[in-house]
């Protein structure tokens, strides 16, 4: 007859376990405030310590039945506490004479092999490697966990969220305070292919409208180049109406009008232009020796 396991390890490994496996199936921890998984904790805490009663039941009435010896063998070994148990059977070295006890009747050369039981750490992971292994599977198979694009599609949603939230509470961007970042960039390159592309070109090399990369300009108004861009998206062309003012009529926010000035300034400044041979438009408007500074 041996001790039972401490009711307290089945009910912190019940927990852990109802945790991880809530937690496949609701990755965003939605699931802590769901009154359904503490009601089902709380279940299976009950139903633990019922048990706990009834084994306590069984182990009385089988200690009952032990001889005097036994029943101080039994004793004794409950003393050692659980944790220590655990240890011994990972790490502690047999006796001499628990090896006697223990040794098969066979061997090779002087070596000998003990008939030595897993140690219960070892039991207990290979089975929760095979518990978690099925369920995971299972989430993998029938739900949206784990899979790398319903991941993607919620943190760009979440991250979409955050920035319509923070463009809710930020100070509204215009002529005044609209500043150059490298960082805007990229996000200017894809707002000017949605707006500006159609008349400008791919790249802002001129179709309809005129080139962006040369020096030449047909509306200046702001001493440096990344204010006029600014300039015209808000107010549009006073000699061209097909440039609206795109800021105004609620096309575009001041913040994207910002991120396409920022990818203008970088076409037309840091990058070599593209000239007629190379298939850009004419130039058009006047040579223009923009001040020094992007703001």
């Amino acid at each position: 007859m041996k001790p039972r396991t401490p009711i307290s390890v089945y009910i912190v490994l019940t927990v852990v376990l109802s945790t991880l496996l809530f937690g496949m199936f609701s990755p965003d921890g939605s699931y802590l405030t769901s009154a359904f998984f503490w009601g089902l904790l709380l279940i299976a805490t009950i139903l633990l310590l019922i048990m706990n009663s009834i084994g306590d039941l069984i182990e009385n009435e089988n200690f009952s039945r032990l001889t005097e010896e036994e029943k101080q063998a039994y004793l004794e070994q409950k003393k050692i506490p659980y944790y220590q148990k655990l240890w011994n059977s990972a790490f502690k070295k047999q006796s001499q004479s628990e090896e006697k006890d223990i040794l098969i009747d066979h061997g090779f050369d002087g070596i000998t092999e003990l008939d030595n039981s897993l140690p219960k750490w070892w039991t207990g992971l290979f089975w929760f490697g095979c518990v978690f292994c099925i369920v995971y599977m299972a989430a993998y198979a029938f739900t949206d966990y784990a899979h790398q694009e319903k991941e993607y599609d919620q943190e760009t949603k979440t991250m979409l969220a955050s920035i319509t939230e923070f463009e809710k509470s930020a100070p509204p961007v215009n002529l005044e305070t609209a500043k150059y970042s490298a960082d805007n960039i990229a996000e200017g390159e894809q707002l000017f292919k949605t707006n500006c592309t159609t008349c400008h070109g791919d790249g802002g090399i001129g179709g309809i409208g005129p080139n962006l990369t040369d020096t030449h300009w047909i509306n200046v108004k702001q001493k440096s180049l990344f204010k006029n861009v600014i300039w015209m998206l808000e107010n549009g062309s006073p000699n061209n109406p097909a440039m609206r003012p795109f800021v105004k009529e609620g096309t575009i926010t001041g913040r994207d009008a910002e991120k396409i000035a920022a990818y203008v300034y970088h076409i037309n400044r840091e990058k070599a232009p593209v000239t007629e041979a190379q298939g850009g438009a004419a130039p058009q408007g006047e040579t223009v020796e923009w001040e020094n500074g992007n703001e």
